[in-house]
């Protein structure tokens, strides 16, 4: 399968799969942050932060607004804070479908565990 959506959808997703990016993105999905104050909170080197944000700029998924020396940046659009929401949902729903499984794993094989009698 080929598709030019599908790859694109691809691509979008990949730009995502990095936990700095992610940060970055929960944190202007609070409020716009000036590059120091990101910096600040994710503790990476200026370097890192700087190749991490413009993966989101050519990503479209954030834009940098100057202030004479000082940059800071905000999202494209509310829908990012949307979606991050949403994957946060999801994440939480299979964690806690795991646990589940977990607990009734461990409770099945504590009582026919050698260990337990």
């Amino acid at each position: 399968m080929n598709s030019p959506l599908y790859q694109a959808t691809a691509e979008f997703f990949k730009t995502l799969g990095h936990p700095v990016r992610i940060r970055v993105l929960e944190l202007l999905s609070e409020r716009d942050h000036h590059v120091s104050e990101l910096l600040a909170d994710l503790g990476i080197e200026p370097a890192n932060l700087s190749q991490q944000l413009a993966v989101l700029r050519r990503a479209n998924l954030v834009v940098p607004h100057k202030d004479g020396t000082t940059v800071s940046y905000s999202l494209t659009s509310p829908s990012v804070a949307e979606l991050l929401a949403v994957a946060r949902g999801i994440l939480t729903g299979v964690i806690t479908g795991q646990l589940g499984l977990l607990d009734d794993l461990q409770s099945s094989t504590g009582a026919d565990s050698p260990e337990s009698g």
